[in-house]
């Protein structure tokens, strides 16, 4: 089902809110790496915002996850501060990480390993021309 207007308003100002948050409070470097907010889901009922994070090279995305996920009531205090005269509620926040990137990386390495193998002469041809 196509996003609605008011859905990607909604997302649109929570993932900037989120941005400043997540600097604020330093939550943007964890571990060595970094934390970005790649995108923000919001469902037709405005009640709940998924919130897809890209890590890095952060070390443990799991430890990283779990430390967000333990600051999440000072996260969402903080976002209620800053849009409470935008929104009438306040969604329940769930946070996913984002491995796009990973899956981008391995399709490129898979990619550069296929080019290397074509740019090889196989045995056979190297045989023949012997």
């Amino acid at each position: 089902m196509e996003e609605g207007k008011r859905q990607r308003q909604v997302a649109g100002v929570i993932q900037q809110e989120m941005n400043e948050i997540f600097r604020r409070l330093g939550l943007n470097m964890i571990d060595g790496g970094m934390v970005s907010i790649s995108s923000v889901k919001v469902t037709p009922d405005l009640l709940e915002a998924r919130i897809y994070l890209s890590l890095f090279q952060v070390a443990d995305a799991k430890t990283t996850m779990k430390k967000i996920e333990d600051r999440a009531w000072e996260i969402k205090k903080e976002l209620s501060e800053r849009v409470k005269h935008q929104l009438r509620r306040i969604p329940v926040i769930h946070y996913f990480q984002d491995d796009t990137l990973d899956h981008v990386f391995k399709m490129e390495e898979l990619f550069k390993k296929i080019h290397e193998e074509k740019q090889k002469p196989s045995s056979d041809e190297a045989d023949k021309a012997e």
